[in-house]
């Protein structure tokens, strides 16, 4: 009894490496000649296009994770350079608008002076007084640029307080806000005298033993009188702001708001009741004497 092979054995390798050989040249032949299996070819690649991607996966993996961090990294690096770049340049804004702000204030300073004579002398504010109930600021010029005890000093929206120490190299202005300072005025609508205090505890002032009845309004802008020899005539010293009324007392409660920049200002002019006539008056009394 014949008994198969347990392994059944097909053509050899050399005659599979022949057919298979011989098959290759005549698909390529007639693809190359006859262009008849670009069909085919699509199909096949439709087919194998999915393994294609599956085996292209780690490596297009690879690629987008490096590509990533890589974004990331530039991003957070250009976030950080344009934050800086930013900080940069609200810096360089904030300068600029505090660079004009003070030419701003230096230009009506200029103006300010020159409807006085050349006497006036410019002074850069140093401190502020350290004591919280005195009103007192220390200036950069003293006797040696020509300060003297007793002048006024102003700005360019009025009158700010009086020189009360004088040094060598420095002087002390007194405010008119002070407690201890008090300021002839006058009402410009109508003349009206009186003497206006410094509250000492705000920026204010406070016009003192004012009947109840006197003509004096809200708004009324006050201006030195110059009756005292101290002050120069017709520098506006505040406006009055508050008014109170009251049937039992004999005096009104006035208020005012100081008209110089009381917290504001950088620069000052020192003057004197001398030095402080508007050119055009003294042309004027040049004229008539003539």
């Amino acid at each position: 009894m014949d008994h198969e092979p347990f392994f059944k054995r097909g053509p050899s390798p050399i005659a599979r490496l022949a057919f298979f050989g011989l098959l290759s040249i005549a698909l390529m032949v007639t693809d190359a000649r006859l262009n008849q299996l670009a069909l085919l070819r699509q199909g096949v690649g439709l087919v194998l296009h999915p393994l294609q991607q599956v085996a292209n996966s780690p490596l297009i993996l690879s690629r987008r994770a490096s590509e990533f961090f890589v974004t990331q990294s530039q991003l957070a690096d250009e976030n950080a350079g344009l934050r800086q770049q930013q900080l940069g340049n609200a810096m360089q804004l904030q300068r600029s608008q505090s660079l004009e702000a003070e030419n701003a204030h230096l230009r009506r300073l200029l103006a300010t002076r020159e409807r006085y004579f050349h006497r006036a002398i410019t002074v850069d504010v140093m401190s502020a007084g350290r004591d919280p109930f005195s009103h007192k600021i220390i200036v950069d010029k003293g006797g040696a640029g020509g300060i003297l005890a007793g002048q006024a000093a102003i700005d360019d929206r009025g009158l700010v307080g009086q020189i009360t120490r004088v040094q060598l190299l420095s002087s002390e202005i007194t405010l008119i806000t002070d407690k201890g300072q008090a300021v002839p005025v006058e009402v410009v609508r109508n003349g009206l005298r009186a003497i206006a205090f410094g509250h000492g505890q705000d920026n204010s002032l406070e016009l003192a033993f004012m009947p109840v009845n006197m003509d004096i309004q809200n708004g009324d802008q006050l201006v030195t009188s110059g009756i005292d020899g101290t002050y120069p005539r017709g520098v506006p010293v505040a406006v009055v702001s508050k008014i109170e009324r009251n049937a039992g007392y004999p005096f009104a409660k006035i208020t005012c708001t100081p008209s110089a920049g009381m917290d504001r200002y950088r620069s000052l002019l020192v003057i004197s009741v001398g030095e402080s006539r508007p050119a055009a008056q003294v042309d004027k009394k040049g004229k008539e004497a003539r």
